[in-house]
């Protein structure tokens, strides 16, 4: 009994002196390591990662560990190590970069919305807009879409192609015309070809042979792209009852396209109407695939808008044409 006594008391004689050997400013007692447990004393005393590397950072107002610089209180002793220290959130360097707000945090909407505001349209008359928007969208879901929707099931598919491609084709006059006032000679003289061509061998354009002789088609070119080539490219939104989102530009410019348009040549007034209904309707029949975008949209107003707008600015830039 003696003997075993006396081996204790040496091993905790031995015990303190370890401890009081340690550095001062590394904890003086430490939990006993548990079978699978993480080493909390290996991962204090572990170098850490600079949040300036681009390391992970915390969350929800959990600590971030951080690295101090070495200073005289923080120098090693007898060659070790300085201990990291824990600091909060609002104790980091404000010139540190922060952690990216979640997606439900106000600060992502304050962001989104200044990443966006670049992009706004001009629209100082937005007022008045909206009740025309609202105008036409009652307008559509009485008359045109209904229309269109009979058209749709009354009508087939290839039969529906055909009036379409015949409505590209008349406008293949005004294209070109247009064309030829932006200084674009060569394409007006290719819209020229492929009128010519599906006008006679196409049986008025219900066919599309020139396409297939390498004429290939694009979009219509107007009198207002005409305007915008020329100088008038800032104009303001406008949204017009009937018409649909325009801009001052291209309301000026509507009188333009009349003047070029074929159907207002006809002498029969009631086949003039009837081709322009017809044209409507199959305008309006292309619009189909963006009602599930507008309806899921949160501001119909503003989508619309903003697309319409965006598709007018790629067209007058030409890049439907890749110059």
């Amino acid at each position: 009994m003696k003997t075993f006594q006396s081996v204790l008391l040496a091993a905790m004689v031995l015990a303190i002196s370890a401890c009081a050997g340690k550095p001062a400013n590394l904890r003086t007692s430490q939990p006993v390591p548990v079978e699978g447990a993480v080493d909390e004393t290996a991962r204090e005393q572990a170098p850490l990662p600079s949040i300036a590397a681009g390391s992970p950072s915390s969350r929800d107002g959990a600590e971030i560990a951080v690295v101090a610089p070495a200073t005289d209180e923080d120098a090693p002793i007898d060659g070790a190590a300085p201990a990291p220290i824990a600091r909060h959130d609002d104790d980091l360097d404000e010139s540190l970069p922060r952690p990216l707000p979640s997606p439900e945090s106000a600060e992502t909407e304050d962001l989104a919305a200044t990443v966006y505001a670049g992009a706004a349209v001009r629209d100082p008359w937005e007022r008045y807009n909206r009740r025309i928007h609202r105008f036409n969208n009652v307008l559509d879901k009485h008359v045109l879409r209904p229309l269109a929707i009979g058209y749709i099931r009354a009508v087939p598919a290839p039969v529906r192609s055909g009036v379409s491609r015949f409505f590209r084709n008349l406008g293949e006059p005004a294209t070109a015309i247009n064309l030829a006032l932006q200084g674009d000679a060569s394409l007006a003289l290719e819209s020229l070809g492929r009128f010519a061509v599906n006008t006679t061998l196409g049986i008025g354009g219900v066919l599309d042979p020139a396409t297939r002789m390498r004429l290939p088609g694009r979009d219509g070119e107007d009198v207002g792209q005409t305007l915008a080539v020329w100088g008038w490219r800032d104009s303001r939104y406008l949204a017009m009852p009937f018409l649909g989102p325009r801009t001052v530009r291209d309301s000026v410019a509507i009188v333009g396209d009349q003047r070029l348009a074929p159907i207002g040549y006809l002498d029969d007034s009631g086949t003039a109407n009837a081709l322009q209904l017809l044209e409507i309707i199959d305008g309006r029949t292309q619009l189909m695939p963006i009602d599930r975008m507008r309806q899921e949209a949160y501001d119909d107003y503003t989508f619309v808008r903003d697309a319409w707008m965006q598709r007018r600015n790629h067209r007058i830039d030409k890049g439907d044409r890749g110059d």
